[in-house]
């Protein structure tokens, strides 16, 4: 009979040639932007580089945070106090976190400040050094939140922003600002641009053939 793995043991191995690009990119630029579908690894790999940089003494910290846009509306309309609203958009995010680090330590770790996971509409104001940043769901958020976001980032930093242009809930008026990046900073020295596809998908493999037929 095999062992079971440990939990919180996992470690980072790219599935795809575009994925070990990826990880790539954000070990040798500042700021990295990524696109891609659902399921192609936009968000778990770089949480789970932020998790390899945090263990290994590279940054202090890890910010993660994400535009909380639901068909257009923001964070107010939900019921609850302020963890309870934006508990089960984070789901995924710390599941994934504690994949790495165990759900333990990631609860330690929130609990003193070491990771940090917000929506991006609390984060004006703030600066963070020696800290690895994800903008996640990018295509939920407008041009002066994406600058608002990458503006934050301090010395010693990494700065990652993914998400899916093609799945936006923001209003038509307010689209466009995740591509305009991806278009425009890709010859800026210290960013780079990564594009991820339907041969990327690390789900069921049905997934990407629903998709690529529906695209």
């Amino acid at each position: 009979m095999s062992k079971r793995k440990p939990r919180g043991k996992k470690t980072l191995k790219p599935k795809t040639r575009n994925q070990a690009t990826y990880i790539k990119c954000m070990e040798h630029s500042d700021i990295t932007i990524c696109d891609g579908p659902a399921g192609s690894g936009k968000t778990a790999v770089a949480v789970g580089l932020a998790c390899q940089y945090l263990q290994e003494g590279r940054v202090n910290k890890i910010v993660i945070t994400r535009p909380i846009v639901e068909s257009g509306k923001g964070l107010g309309y939900l019921p609850g106090n302020f963890q309870e609203k934006v508990h089960p958009y984070l789901v995924p995010i710390l599941e994934e976190m504690n994949l790495y680090l165990s759900r333990e330590k990631v609860q330690t770790l929130q609990d003193d400040g070491t990771i940090e996971i917000c929506p991006l509409e609390y984060m004006r104001g703030r600066n963070f050094h020696q800290s690895f940043m994800i903008l996640d769901e990018a295509q939920n958020a407008t041009h002066e939140q994406m600058k608002m976001f990458a503006t934050r980032m301090g010395r010693q930093s990494k700065c990652v922003i993914n998400g899916d242009i093609e799945q936006s809930d923001l209003p038509h008026s307010m689209r466009g600002a995740l591509e305009k990046w991806l278009e425009t900073l890709s010859d800026i020295k210290g960013v780079s641009v990564v594009e991820l596809d339907f041969s990327d998908i690390i789900r069921n493999d049905i997934i990407a053939k629903i998709l690529s037929v529906l695209e």
